[in-house]
């Protein structure tokens, strides 16, 4: 009974834990259709779910000074402290052009700092996903251990594999349709998404777009363990 406790925490802080701060972040580009309150508490309950993310893997941290650092290891962990500087620009921009939850004087180039934080924001679901391909394969491993899922069939790698594809497909389509490449590079751009028209498809576009990097790194990170047993989707 302990072990299977065990097992479901793990699962919790693994897998529901990213996936709860990945719907968080997703939740908060939808600024037009949830309004500006609604907003603020999706980016408060955000970073809070990234404090409790933290604490749970400070360990990380600890070993950051330990051990050698070859070119995999130095990539690692660039990547990790990117996502970090990209998270805390993201929390002060957002704390300083707060309307609701934080009453803080107006800065006097809040249309700069707003444009940072947009421009943070699109960032920060690059890093995301690349975050989440740099881990997939622990995912898999953990879903296979602790669920009995079958991820070593062929049948389920040929089938996984053409919905890679398609969704990487899908994801190149997105950063087209939702502008991405634009704001990424800092470019303003008066298209927003008409909410009134529709909502599902604003989602499904964005979770494409961070698929696209998850894919790319994770088959990065693949064709270095080549050679090793390994699902490689």
């Amino acid at each position: 009974m302990t072990r299977g406790r065990s097992g479901a925490s793990v699962l919790r802080r693994r897998l529901l834990l990213p996936a709860a701060m990945a719907a968080s972040l997703l939740l908060g580009l939808a600024y037009w259709w949830l309004g500006n309150l609604a907003h603020e508490l999706t980016g408060l309950a955000l970073f809070v779910l990234l404090g409790w993310h933290v604490a749970f893997n400070r360990s990380w941290f600890r070993k950051l000074f330990r051990g050698p650092y070859g070119l995999k290891r130095t990539l690692v962990v660039a990547m990790h402290l990117a996502l970090i500087v990209n998270m805390a620009v993201l929390l002060v921009t957002g704390i300083a052009i707060s309307q609701s939850l934080f009453a803080l004087p107006a800065l006097p180039d809040s249309v700069t700092a707003r444009e940072v934080h947009w421009f943070s924001a699109y960032w920060a679901m690059i890093a995301v996903g690349s975050h989440i391909g740099l881990h997939w394969q622990r995912v898999l491993n953990l879903a296979q251990n602790r669920l009995a899922m079958p991820l070593e069939r062929p049948a389920v790698v040929i089938g996984a594999r053409i919905a890679v594809i398609a969704l990487a497909a899908c994801g190149v389509r997105s950063f087209a349709v939702l502008g991405v490449w634009t704001r990424l590079t800092f470019g303003y751009s008066l298209d927003f998404w008409d909410f009134t028209a529709s909502v599902t498809p604003f989602f499904a576009h964005w979770a494409a777009v961070v698929a696209l990097p998850a894919i790319a790194v994770h088959y990065l990170v693949t064709t270095k363990r080549a050679g090793r047993r390994s699902s490689a989707w």
